[in-house]
């Protein structure tokens, strides 16, 4: 199936057992044969852990967070060379991400908590 906006959709079949030994076919029981399976096109191999995603994700709040901090200083040093709109929208989003990454820890030793209480 083709979508314009959202290019061509696939199936990723992650688990070798679940892909089964038929045929696939549409719905009018013609074969399917241009489906390319995961191995093909490369998805296996890009797989990343949750820890890598939540390194990344605490490395970009704390890239912002360093911004911030130096468009504020710049804005003290230099008033004339930046805009205070683009400063504060910078803290806006730094905040927002702050927050973000504060709700999803909680969510995470919540989370934690809970499976560890229900042995």
């Amino acid at each position: 199936m083709k979508i314009a906006e959202f290019g061509q959709l696939q199936m990723t079949r992650t688990n070798p057992a679940h892909t089964g030994v038929s045929k696939l076919t549409d719905i009018a029981g013609a074969p399917l044969n241009d489906i390319p399976s995961s191995a093909e096109n490369g998805i296996a191999k890009t797989r990343a852990s949750f820890q890598d995603y939540l390194i990344e994700a605490m490395s970009s709040m704390n890239q912002q967070q360093v911004d911030v901090s130096n468009l504020s200083q710049q804005l003290i040093t230099d008033p004339d060379s930046l805009d205070v709109h683009d400063v504060s929208i910078a803290m806006s989003k730094a905040r927002m991400s702050l927050n973000l990454a504060q709700s999803v820890i909680d969510r995470l030793v919540t989370g934690w908590n809970e499976i560890s209480t229900s042995r």
